[in-house]
This record gives structure tokens, sequence and C-alpha cells, in this order.
């Protein structure tokens, strides 16, 4: 019943960072917008995230979702190794993905991304001296475009978002078996679906630092 409990919070938490991740890219595509109105759209939306009650609250519970996530991933995959056996680990080898085999290495390079990509972003416009911009909101878009100009960082944001697309690609089909959604009537729908998320998702993100690379240098 604990193991049970404990891949419904993981689906459940997954789901929500789905939705997040979805309103994230959507925000972040202001930046393929002209320079100029970029650089102050961008920030006034940021500004807007920052200082409005309500998605104070949401962000809370995204934090809450993120560590959860990370905490339950960690527990299950212990107990799978504990419980599994080389019987179990062969037997999978034969049916599963390599992504489903190793969730555990995507995940780990997906939470050394969020803990640089937090560092280098959400706490410089919390606690950082950001300038501001015309309108007097912090210069939020200036700083994605000079961090954006490290092609070392672009590397890494790439290498992540591929990580992301197999991890989303595993947890949605793994997400919907656990619920018991998984009808026979609707595989091929959930698996297109499925497949679409998560290469929208990765790939939406991943050409973010690699555009602002090649066009703001």
């Amino acid at each position: 019943m604990q193991t049970l409990t404990r891949k419904i919070i993981l689906c459940f938490t997954g789901l929500f960072l789905c939705f997040f991740l979805v309103i994230h890219l959507l925000g972040n595509l202001q930046l393929f917008l002209p320079p100029e109105e970029a650089h102050l759209q961008f920030n006034a939306y940021s500004h807007f995230l920052s200082g409005n009650p309500l998605i104070k609250l949401v962000s809370y519970g995204l934090y809450a979702s993120i560590i959860a996530h990370v905490v339950y991933a960690l527990i299950i995959t212990v107990q799978n190794k504990k419980s599994g056996g080389n019987y179990q680990k062969d037997q999978r080898g034969r049916s599963s993905k390599w992504y489903s085999r190793n969730m555990g290495v995507l995940g780990t390079i997906i939470l050394v991304f969020l803990i640089i990509h937090f560092k280098n972003f959400w706490y410089e416009y919390k606690f950082g001296s950001l300038p501001l911009d015309a309108n007097g909101n912090r210069d939020l878009y200036q700083l994605v475009v000079e961090i954006y100009q490290i092609w070392w960082y672009v590397i890494i944001y790439v290498v992540a978002m591929i990580a992301l697309g197999y991890h989303l690609l595993h947890g949605f089909f793994s997400a919907i078996r656990t619920l018991g959604v998984f009808h026979p009537k609707f595989v091929k729908g959930i698996r297109y679906f499925g497949i679409f998320y998560s290469l929208a998702i990765s790939l939406g993100f991943a050409i973010i630092p690699i555009y602002i690379y090649f066009t703001k240098s």
C-alpha cells in the first residue's frame, strides 16, 4: 500500500510539473519576439509572476512538487533495486526501453541542471542586484541573453533538455498506467500525445538558448 501511495504521489507531482512546463515554455517563447519588444515584455512578464500573490502561492506548490517528486522517485528507485534483483533487471532489459531502465541517470542530469538553472536565474532575480529596464522592471532579459552567450552552458542546457524529453516520455506512460487510465481503446492516441508532448517541451526549451547564442552574439 505504501509503495502504491508513493507511486500515486509521484504521478500527481509529475503531472503538475508537466502542466507547469507548458506554462513556463509559453512564457519563454516571448524571447523570440523582436529584441526591443522581447526585452520589455519578458521583463514585465517576470515582474508579474514575482509580484502576483496567486502566482506566489502556485510557486510554493511548484517547489513542494519538485522536492516531493525527487524524494519519492529516489525512494521508489531504491526499493526497486532492493527487491528486483538481477533476474528482474535482465527481464526489464529485454522488454523495456533504455531510457526506462535509466530513469535514475536522466533524473540526476535534470536535478543537477535545475540546481544550476535556479542559481543562475531564480536566485539572481530574487536576491541579486539586477539593473532595471526602461519600464523599471528587473532586467532578467539581459541576464538571460548574457548567460546564453556561454557556449558550455548552452550545451549543458541542451543535454538536460534531451534528458528531460526521455524522462517525460517514460513518466507520462508510467503515470497513465499507475492511475489506471491506460485503456487499450485509447492506447495509440495516448502514445502519440505522449510523444508529441515530450518532443514539443524538450525541443521548445532547447531551441531557446541556441537561438539566443547565435542571434545575440
